[in-house]
């Protein structure tokens, strides 16, 4: 690594570190750490929930899944500006009128205690794999770039990130991201003008050789994927936007990382605002990144390279990207993109880590008699946090695509959280034991779908994407049902009494 890259890149992500770690106060409380005092500008908390959501799994895995095959995942972005105009008019108002930072308190009101521990649980594992796929996708390109041990690179990065979120808690996180958000834009559009200025017959060049290109699936490079209604088995187009819309929904509807920043804002129409920014704007930063995963796949058949063959041989197309980060950008924009690279990174496992300790913390301090402060609490929830996605990161070193295993450890996670959610918010009337009814069918088929050759079921014949679809509408469907079933008896045994 020249040694230019070198200092670039150490200059922004130690500027990063030493940001964050301005932040620190002594005299902080467990308000100040969990929700900056509600101090925050809309724009930035809107930069940050678009750098939580930008992360290494997007700057890397985009890039790999459209250099391997087509855009079929970028239809997964297509539904945000459905969750995202949801969440302005419903659930941020909703969370902000809530006292408890927890975005899962609500459950327990109205289900129970059950309800609440059932929905921590499963957004503490989710945030868990997703953390350790992100520090995996930090860690890749400093191995293709120096050989650089995977494991301690990842050990060294979690430890980094975890410091100055304990010193500096959610107003370091926010106020880092949003730094964060800006270098990564301009990385990956720096990258894809030195792609297209790098082919010999010019941008054109580009989009021509991925237009003519056949996939697997029949279409061209920019394919969105088969238009099949039916096929359900397949990652067709609706299958991913379904997808989309059910996973974005609980994402802005119920996932911590989002309605914490919610709370952040000044005001309720500020962080309106800030939701819609971070989604509109995902989408043509996304867009960027599949670009940039098609202009690859253009560029290595004018400019063939003995290793990238060998990553596509052995489908590792996830460090297509980061090899020619190394090998083919000036000296200076190498460094440049890969502190872009670890700013994605590092921004969205900053989130996980506070957001998980808060969550962590909300739960813990209701039981009382403690022999800790507050904030000592939560920086000890947010090391904790920290040590086990570093341990999911270790365990995904010989995973081979990212983003898939990610979204299918996500869909797994979740189990349906967003059923139950909207259960108790769209109707007053379900009770306790329909919800919990409603959770055990749901569990049942998203383990079918999602493990059902681990378990020794039947094939169910559909994508596993379909497991939180379906899960999360069986828990509603179920809940509703048994709620409705449970009135009519009772009214009939009222109309003996009579």
């Amino acid at each position: 690594m020249n040694w230019i890259d070198f200092i670039v890149f150490i200059l922004f992500t130690a500027g990063i570190v030493v940001m964050g770690s301005l932040f620190y106060r002594r005299d902080t409380s467990a308000n100040e750490f969990t929700n900056a005092g509600r101090s925050i500008p809309g724009w930035v908390v809107g930069m940050s929930i678009f750098s939580t959501y930008v992360s290494s799994i997007s700057y890397l895995g985009n890039p790999g899944k459209s250099y391997a095959a087509d855009w079929n995942p970028f239809v997964f972005g297509l539904s945000i500006p459905i969750a995202c105009g949801i969440a302005a008019r419903w659930f941020v108002p909703f969370y902000r009128s809530h006292t408890s930072m927890s975005a899962y308190a609500f459950l327990e009101e109205r289900f129970g205690r059950w309800a609440r521990v059932y929905a921590t649980v499963c957004y503490l594992l989710t945030q868990v794999a997703r953390m350790g796929s992100i520090l995996f996708l930090l860690a890749m390109p400093m191995n293709v770039l120096m050989g650089w041990d995977l494991r301690t690179v990842i050990v060294v990065t979690s430890a980094a990130i975890v410091f100055y979120s304990m010193l500096g808690g959610m107003k370091a996180v926010i106020w880092t991201e949003a730094i964060q958000g800006f270098i990564l834009i301009g990385g990956a559009v720096v990258c894809l003008a030195v792609l297209l200025c790098s082919m010999p017959g010019g941008p054109a060049q580009a989009l021509a050789i991925a237009w003519e290109a056949t996939t697997s699936t029949g279409g061209n490079k920019f394919s969105l994927g088969s238009f099949d209604m039916l096929d359900l088995g397949s990652c067709t187009f609706w299958v991913c936007l379904i997808y989309g819309v059910f996973i974005n929904l609980q994402n802005y509807g119920i996932d911590q990382n989002y309605v914490q920043r919610y709370h952040t804002a000044k005001t309720e129409k500020e962080a309106r605002h800030a939701a819609l920014f971070g989604g509109w704007l995902y989408i043509p930063v996304s867009a960027l990144f599949f670009l940039i995963g098609t202009c690859l796949y253009s560029y290595y058949r004018v400019h063939p390279d003995a290793q990238v063959t060998a990553f596509e041989a052995a489908g590792k197309t996830d460090y297509v990207f980061p090899y020619f980060i190394v090998h083919a950008l000036p000296t200076g924009l190498t460094g440049l993109l890969i502190a872009s690279v670890f700013a994605a990174g590092m921004s969205t496992v900053a989130t996980s880590v506070t957001s998980c300790a808060t969550v962590i913390y909300e739960e813990v301090k209701r039981y009382g008699h403690r022999h800790t402060s507050d904030v000592l609490m939560l920086k000890a929830a947010s090391l904790a946090v920290g040590v086990l996605g570093s341990i999911v990161a270790l365990a995904l070193v010989n995973v081979d695509s990212i983003l898939d295993a990610w979204w299918k450890l996500s869909s797994v996670f979740s189990g349906g959280m967003l059923g139950l959610f909207l259960l108790g918010y769209m109707s007053h009337r379900v009770k306790n034991v329909h919800a919990a009814l409603g959770v055990l069918c749901g569990f049942v088929v998203i383990a079918w779908i999602s493990a059902w050759q681990w378990i020794g079921l039947p094939d169910p014949g559909l994508h596993e994407y379909l497991a939180i679809v379906l899960g999360t509408m069986t828990i509603f469907v179920v809940g509703f049902s048994a709620c409705l079933i449970t009135r009519k008896k009772s009214h009939k045994r009222g109309l003996k009494h009579l």
